[in-house]
């Protein structure tokens, strides 16, 4: 880990006050943890977003488990990737509708293309695929 440095940062009097209520909002201590989690934030982005190298993430799927033989496709696809799937867990949020969430962790393009063929399957609600760095290449 390298040193610690000092920067000066300016920012217009509205900006800053917006910036110091989302951090009281967050609870941030200090602005400086504000903004090396904004920093973080960007660099994962770029990273998984350039599809490249093992990414962890998350898919949440909403879909109504009524639907003849939808909650068996769903199943298949995830055994046909077992490689990548970490962990799942189904929840009933009411009498029709189910949620999964699932953990992945895995090259970036298989995750995406996992997350892209579970989320358009037919009769699933709504789906999204949350990416994260794996922590390797982070400071």
């Amino acid at each position: 880990m390298g040193k610690t440095i000092r920067f000066g940062v300016s920012l217009n009097s509205d900006l800053l006050e917006k910036f110091d209520r989302l951090c009281e909002d967050k609870s941030y201590q200090t602005r400086s943890e504000a903004i090396r989690d904004l920093i973080r934030n960007v660099l994962v982005r770029k990273e998984w977003e350039g599809a490249e190298g093992e990414v962890a993430g998350t898919l949440s799927m909403v879909y109504d488990h009524h639907i003849s033989g939808l909650a068996q496709k769903l199943t298949e696809i995830q055994h046909d990737h077992h490689e990548v799937i970490l962990s799942s867990m189904h929840v009933h949020l009411d009498h029709h509708n189910c949620l999964e969430v699932i953990v992945l962790r895995g090259e970036a393009d298989m995750i995406k293309r996992l997350g892209e063929r579970l989320i358009s399957t037919k009769g699933v609600k709504h789906g999204q695929l949350v990416l994260t760095t794996t922590g390797q290449e982070l400071l």
